[in-house]
């Protein structure tokens, strides 16, 4: 073996999660190395959306502009879409059953262009990751490493020592760190220190087609990502979905496409690659001697599983390491890059001295039970589909006959027609719980030592799905608000960049910046205070957002942390303000600062 590599962070997994935390890592100051087994990254589509959070955190590493360049214009990314199919014989084939907003429609409804300053995105993973990685590379030169195996991990008090395979080279080294990062799937890291992964397995089969098809004459919706085929000769709404991976032109004009098609568990056909595909040219009705080149075919099984552990010791589990859900909703992929932000910070803080051991309890306290919803949200999101079979009436028990009889009044007026498309209607509206769970993507708040109670009872969801209500409770994201400066116009959260605290009061608040900086002064902390307001104040409120939802006096306080979050609030002024801050910060920190 060669000498020890030294490192205060390794990483294991060269995915969205791992990526995303060199990347975090790095634009805070902190040193890491990451190791991935795999020669290269991701060859398959997998996840594709990128919510807003997701963009937030990604803006925040210096790589947003850069997936907006390459991913699905906002116009071609506005709804969902439930068809008869694509194409064939029937003349109803291919008729549209329902459409959907998706995900804010494009940034065009007011609530999510409200929430944030990043709309949501389109990019699948086989595209994303070559950016990401690219990305981490160049912030930190030579420690980003494909085929780099870690095959052992054994950890003391002090760190994390590392038996590594270089593939390339076919020899082995030894990294020594004082914290790891097992963003590796589970593939290796959570399996030696003992972490069991539980939940519900084999919910779906299902198998993935990526190809290259010219499917512009059929499917003609510019505006949908998402096709649902309620194929009628194939009895339901898993006969097939959709989805356009461009990756130079999007809506109909999409060059690669993804097709996924549903299978008995035991059924042996999803394993033979003729089968598979005989199936997809019936489903969507393809010419026989319509052109497709297939990249790869994917089997795969849909699971909605959680690690009992997030951390062991100085090992952090993160990721589709920690957790691996349905794709319903789009919610793995966003999950993991949250995992890691609500992290870093705060290895960032413990590693500088300015938070004790306790902080790093937080990350499973607050990571764990807002990805076990996204978990149950995703198999609820998955289960719901049915609800459309239901209102359809088809079964894959009646004939091709029978399934198009039910749906023809739909498109053609007859004594059952109103009932038929109201039924449907209400059906497809249901799906919002997937396509408008903006609470469940956006919304969560945390509960852990990090955060200090004001007191105050949490606020009564309107809608615990799909309705985001900001809020200053703390625990709660900072809400989203446009604030200027010397002329200069930027989103408020954006003043958290680079792992500072935010103080935020009220426009007679002064008393509360002051001990704010003193107090970052004496101890080293990286934080901004300023006043919030119209007259006079430090930050202009220009659009009266931070108004609205600040949830404090004039003379009041937020402390918000590096990553966003309200960690504490006062609605008024205090007698001492540094004690005060000093008490909340010692609390969300495990420390005693001076």
């Amino acid at each position: 073996m060669s000498d020890i590599i030294e490192t205060p962070v390794l990483i294991v997994g060269g995915g969205g999660a791992g990526l995303t935390a060199s990347m975090t890592l790095s634009t805070l100051g902190v040193e890491s190395l990451l190791l991935s087994g795999l020669p290269t990254t991701s060859q398959l589509p997998k996840a594709h959306v990128l919510n807003q959070r997701a963009m937030e955190i990604l803006t925040e590493a210096g790589v947003a502009s850069e997936i907006y360049k390459r991913s699905t214009p906002a116009e071609n990314m506005r709804a969902t879409g439930w068809y008869a199919g694509l194409t064939g014989k029937h003349e109803d084939y291919g008729k549209r059953l329902g459409v959907l907003e998706v995900w804010g429609g494009g940034y065009t409804d007011p609530a999510y262009v409200a929430a944030s300053p990043c709309r949501t995105c389109n990019l699948p993973q086989i595209r994303l990751e070559p950016v990401l990685r690219d990305h981490a590379e160049k912030l930190n030169p030579g420690n980003v490493r494909f085929n780099h195996e870690v095959l052992t991990v054994v950890q003391d008090a002090d760190g994390v020592t590392a038996t590594v395979r270089d593939k390339d080279a076919d020899t082995e080294y030894t990294v020594r760190a004082q914290y790891l990062i097992a963003a590796d799937g589970g593939r290796t890291v959570g399996k030696q220190v003992g972490v069991v992964v539980d939940g519900p397995r084999n919910i779906k089969k299902l198998v993935s087609v990526h190809m290259t098809a010219d499917l512009s004459q059929w499917a003609t919706d510019d505006d949908v990502l998402i096709r649902w085929l309620v194929n009628p000769d194939f009895g339901g709404s898993w006969s097939g979905v959709l989805v356009p991976m461009g990756p130079d032109n999007w809506g109909s004009k999409s060059e690669e496409w993804v097709f996924h098609m549903e299978y008995d568990n035991d059924d042996p056909d999803a394993m033979r690659e003729e089968k598979v595909l005989e199936r997809m040219y019936n489903t969507l009705g393809l010419p026989a001697d319509h052109p497709v080149e297939v990249h790869k075919i994917s089997p795969w099984v849909m699971e909605g599983v959680i690690a009992d552990k997030f951390r062991v010791g100085r090992v952090f589990i993160a990721g589709d390491a920690a957790h691996r859900h349905p794709p319903t909703g789009g919610l793995g992929l966003t999950s993991a890059m949250a995992d890691v932000y609500n992290l870093c910070w705060k290895l960032a803080a413990v590693l500088a001295g300015r938070a004790g051991d306790g902080l790093l309890d937080t990350y499973e306290a607050e990571r764990k039970p807002v990805d076990q919803n996204n978990i149950n949200n995703a198999i609820a999101n998955a289960m719901n589909h049915f609800t459309i079979d239901q209102a359809l009436n088809l079964s894959a028990e009646k004939t091709p006959e029978e399934n198009w009889a039910e749906l023809a009044p739909l498109w053609h007026d007859g004594p059952q027609s109103a009932e038929k498309r109201q039924a449907v209607n209400r059906a497809v509206v249901s799906q919002t719980i997937e396509f408008h769970h903006h609470n469940t993507e956006f919304g969560y708040h945390y509960d852990s030592t990090a955060v200090v109670p004001d007191g105050t009872p949490a606020p009564v969801q309107l809608d615990e799905v799909r309705i985001y209500q900001p809020t200053t409770r703390p625990g709660a994201p900072l809400p989203h608000a446009f604030v200027e400066r010397e002329g200069e116009r930027f989103p408020l959260v954006s003043l958290v960049h680079g792992g500072k605290f935010l103080v935020l009061a009220g426009p007679k608040g002064r008393a509360w910046v002051d001990a704010a900086n003193k107090l970052a002064a004496e101890n080293g902390l990286p934080l901004e205070a300023a006043t919030v307001g119209i007259d006079g104040a430090d930050l202009v409120d220009v659009r009266f957002s931070f108004r609205t939802h600040r949830g404090i006096s004039d003379d009041g306080v937020l402390l918000v942390r590096p990553d966003r979050y309200i960690a504490f609030r006062s609605t008024g002024a205090a007698e001492d303000p540094a004690a005060v801050l000093r008490g909340a910060l010692n609390q969300v920190l495990a420390t005693e600062l001076r």
